[in-house]
Formats: structure tokens, sequence, C-alpha cells
């Protein structure tokens, strides 16, 4: 890759903490703005006597120096309205986009003005990336999206963005990608690798020699092998310069992994896991194996990137009990705490349930975090919902163009920052 031959492998020991206003409960946040006050009335006593405190002028001026340094938190910030945004985007006529997610071809009421809310970090600007300006830096470069469907909503995000301003494009995929393109002028690919839980999994059943599960009781399931990963991606990794991992949404997914009927049934070095564990100490075994892989089989210049999750927005119910996303505006901070909240066990837990995982597992490792999670989670307007072709509200996926193009801004914002350290 021609703008990252001078990255070299590095561990980060940085700790990654969730974002504020996205992971507090409201006991938590109430018990904190409590103790904040105490020390902040502390402190006004303790600076009436002392140096006087920093005037408003200079601490903004603070605040920009943190956002020049390159230390802006772009995952804090709240979406504004403009108008104007959104009218040199792509539009619904690139071919790439799922049927189920053009929601202007498919007449959703409010689907010209979901492009039209900026993300608005509290300290900087998130700049929309040029295309044609990417293609020139990023040439001869190979960008791989490994993960599962919000991974492909991702990467049609990117393509149709680089497709708007060259043309040149040749369908080329990659050892065991599901698509992928090559845009020929400047010999740049980018493909979608599906997997649905990064290991390899399938159908389990009672054998006729027996065994330690069928002792146990199981006699159907899923068998998932922590430490080999799917053949999807596997190879993966020896032509990318650049990838973008996910994993999430299968882990909670009673519907196809069902705690009694089709159990998920978790192997490690060909032998089950003893005793059987549940699907969230599954997801962390293979967090680990699959991390620990990639370090070892990563060409040396390759920049990891892992996605936090993608929040659902379901109402009333889960997708199979009526549950719908009709709203048509962004979330209040209010509303996304209560949706989300980790203590009232909801519908859309399984968010910041995979999260706390994430990040507990990529600490010390080479992966930079795109957390995506806090901006996503107000935009409860920016889902297919009833247009997305499906017998239910489709609550999980994205518009497009929509949610999906800023995250592509916030991919390109911290590829531009690792270039510029490097």
């Amino acid at each position: 890759m021609a703008a990252a031959d001078h990255h070299h492998r590095h561990r980060s020991h940085r700790n990654i903490p969730l974002p504020f206003p996205c992971s507090s409960s409201p006991l938590l946040l109430l018990s904190l703005l409590s103790l904040a006050s105490l020390i902040l009335a502390f402190s006004l006593f303790k600076t009436s006597t002392e140096a006087p405190p920093l005037s408003p002028h200079h601490q903004t001026n603070l605040d920009m120096k943190k956002a020049s340094d390159g230390l802006c938190d772009y995952s804090d910030g709240k979406w504004i309205f403009d108008p104007t945004a959104g009218s040199d985007w792509y539009d619904q006529t690139c071919k790439e986009i799922f049927k189920g997610w053009n929601c202007i071809g498919s007449n959703k009421s409010n689907a010209l003005d979901i492009v039209k809310w900026r993300w608005k970090p509290r300290h900087c600007e998130l700049p929309r990336f040029d295309p044609l300006r990417f293609l020139q830096r990023y040439r001869d470069t190979n960008i791989g999206f490994i993960g599962d469907s919000l991974n492909r909503n991702m990467f049609v995000s990117l393509f149709c963005t680089l497709k708007r301003v060259s043309g040149e494009v040749r369908k080329w995929r990659p050892s065991g990608a599901d698509r992928g393109y090559t845009f020929l002028q400047h010999n740049l690919t980018v493909a979608y690798h599906r997997t649905n839980l990064l290991a390899r999994y399938g159908r389990w059943s009672v054998s006729s020699t027996g065994g330690v599960l069928e002792s146990l009781g199981y006699n159907v399931g899923y068998r998932v092998d922590v430490d080999i990963p799917e053949g999807t991606w596997a190879e993966a990794l020896s032509f990318h310069d650049v990838l973008i991992f996910n994993t999430g949404h299968w882990w909670w997914a009673p519907s196809k992994f069902d705690p009694v009927k089709s159990p998920m049934l978790f192997f490690e070095k060909g032998l089950p896991v003893m005793p059987p564990i549940p699907p969230a100490v599954g997801l962390d075994m293979v967090l680990k194996h699959m991390i620990s892989f990639v370090e070892r089989r990563m060409k040396p210049t390759a920049i990891l990137f892992f996605r936090t999750q993608s929040p659902r927005h379901f109402e009333g119910g889960d997708w199979n009990q009526g549950g719908s996303c009709q709203r048509i505006y962004p979330l209040s901070p209010q509303e996304v705490g209560k949706l989300f909240s980790v203590e009232n066990n909801g519908t859309n837990v399984e968010t910041r349930l995979v999260n706390q995982r994430l990040y507990k597992a990529l600490d010390r490792s080479v992966f930079n975090v795109l957390d995506i999670t806090c901006m996503s989670e107000f935009r409860a307007d920016a889902h297919p919902s009833t247009v997305g072709g499906k017998k239910h509200d489709d609550c999980m996926h994205w518009c497009l163009p929509g949610v999906t193009d800023t995250w592509n801004d916030l991919f390109v914002a911290h590829l531009d920052n690792i270039q510029r350290r490097n």
C-alpha cells in the first residue's frame, strides 16, 4: 500500500473507555452528577483564595488545541439538521445498494431528510471525506470489510461514494469475498467478506458413537470452533492493506441459535468446551482467538479497525414480536438512555453488552477502535422500517444513503490521522 509503507505494526497500550453519554445509566449518571456538584462546590471555594479559574475564552482555546492535536473524541457530539447536506452524495441509482436499504427508491417518507442530519462532535469538526482525494491518496490499496450484513451496509456506502467520482470500476472478488470492486484508474480495491461470528460454525447433531455433549442431553445445535476463523476471510489478511472488522448481532440471535432447540455449542482444539458456556462467554473466546490470529497473519504494514456495535431501534417488542421503528426524527439524549439502558434489559440491550466485551478484548491489541455506536444510537429515524421488503420492520440495517456514510467519514478521518502519525 503506497500510502501506508511507513506504518509499522505496534501494540496500543491505551485504555479505551466507552463514550460517557452512551454508556452511563440514568442512575449512574445522577450519582456522578451529584459527586461532580460536590467537587465543583469545593473547587470554587478553593479557587476563590487561589488563582482565578480560566475564562471561557481560554477554555475554548484549550478545547481547540486539544482538537487540533488529534485528540478530539469524534463519538461525543450531536446531530444537527442541515438543509444543504446530502446534495453532493450518491443517490438511489447506485446499483450496489441492496433493495431493502434503498429508502429513496422505496419512497420512505423521510428518506430525503435522513442525509440532512450532520454529526457535530463537541470539540471539533468531522469532515466529509473527499472521494477523489481518497482514491488518489490510497492508490494501490486493498480495503476489506469483514463481518456481518452491517459491515456490508458500510462497504456499500464506501463503494457508492467512490463510484460517484470514478466510473472505471471492475468487479473483482479477492479469495473468500462475497463481493468486491477495483477502481482501475487508482488500482484501489474494496471488498466485503461475509462472516456472522468471525469463527467457523455449522450444524451439529448427535453422533452414533455418542460423546460428552450427548451425555448432557444435547441432540442438535450449532458447533462453533472458537479458535478457527471462518473460511470467507481467513486468507484476506494476506491481501488487504486496511481491514474493518465487526461482529455482534448474531451472538444475540435466539431466532437462529435457540438456546433450547438449536444452541451454540463451543469447541476449542476440536473438543467441546466443558462445561458448556453461554454465547456471551463464547464471544469472549472467539474475540481472543480471532484477534490473536489476525495479529499473527496480518501484513506488517496493515492498518486494522474494529467497528463497535451498530444499534438496533426496535420499539414495542423485538423484530418477531411486532417491534417497529416509525420515528422520523433522531432521538433525544433522554430517549437514547431509556432505549439502550443495560439496567432495563430492553430489546436493544445487545448494543452495549457487545461493546463491553469488544472493548475488553481489544485493549492492548493492534486494532484501532472505530466507535460508531454513540452517534448511531440517536438515529432511530434512519432504518428502512416497513419499506425494507420484509414481513417485519427492519430496524437494524440502515437506509442508503444515510448513517453509514457518516461511519465512513469517521473511518477516513481516523485512517488519515494514522497516516499522518506514521
